[in-house]
């Protein structure tokens, strides 16, 4: 019983105290420049494809949803009291 509990200290211990074993590059100074720049591109479409896609999706889900709110609100007017 002993054992099995030093032996769970040591494993506890040591997946907190290792460093990772996968090392990333650093791209904030390169994302930096990139959205620093001054090239009459808006910042929420400096991205690239994803973000032109990720903002037409959003306003046309936007859109959408306000159409059928305002829809449902004209088909079932408030009733005067």
């Amino acid at each position: 019983m002993l054992w099995n509990l030093l032996a769970l200290h040591q494993i506890a211990q040591r997946t907190i105290s290792t460093t990772s074993l996968r090392h990333f590059e650093n791209k904030v100074p390169e994302k930096q420049k990139l959205f620093q720049e001054d090239n009459g591109v808006p910042v929420y479409l400096k991205g690239g494809a994803s973000d032109a896609l990720l903002y037409r999706l959003t306003m046309g889900l936007t859109v959408g949803a306000y159409s059928i709110y305002m829809l449902v609100m004209a088909a079932f007017p408030k009733k005067q009291s």
